[in-house]
């Protein structure tokens, strides 16, 4: 069932953790914010969603990462009722779609509850401050094949971000699988 992420609330701020990465490394909020801002991606392996973005994602990481933000995906569905979403899959799936930011399970899904995450893809995008300035979809293709003339919304709104410390005031929320959470 394909959710809705909400639009960002000027309250939420980056919430630490320690998560294991698909590289056997564990990761804490320290070890992946840029000086410009940060970017926090909860995806999955499974969802059609994120699969449809997935390449245009990377790409746009790897310009905002060059501006000076941070990234890092994090998988926070219940691998043992989908398994597709498995540690071992996240692997495949890292290295499948060459990733250039760390890919960490949230077994406890405690990181999940705390930035408030609903769906495959959601995306937090805050400035240097830690202060959550973007939360949008990817790009106005979304999960129809790209035309190449679609507006990158995301990297659009993170290199603002980087640039001024604020995001754009008009934001379209993602779509995606809603969070497999445990019962």
């Amino acid at each position: 069932m394909a959710l809705q992420s909400p639009l960002k609330h000027e309250t939420a701020k980056l919430v630490d953790f320690t998560l294991k990465g698909t590289d056997g490394r564990a990761y804490s909020l320290a070890d992946v914010q840029g000086g410009k801002g940060t970017l926090v991606m909860f995806i999955c392996n499974h969802c059609p969603y994120v699969k449809a973005v997935i390449g245009r994602l990377v790409e746009d990481v790897r310009a905002l990462q060059a501006a000076g933000v941070g990234a890092v995906a994090i998988m926070s569905n219940d691998a043992a009722n989908y398994p597709a979403d498995s540690f071992d899959n996240m692997k495949l799936f890292a290295a499948q779609h060459g990733f250039v930011f760390p890919y960490l399970i949230d077994e406890t899904q405690e990181v999940a509850r705390a930035y408030g995450a609903v769906c495959t893809p959601d995306l937090f995008g805050f400035n240097a401050q830690g202060e959550l300035q973007y939360r949008g979809r990817v790009d106005s293709a979304g999960s129809r094949p790209p035309s190449g003339s679609e507006k990158r919304e995301l990297r659009e709104a993170m290199l603002a971000i980087a640039a001024t410390g604020k995001g754009p005031a008009e934001q379209i929320p993602s779509v995606g699988c809603s969070i497999k959470w445990r019962n």
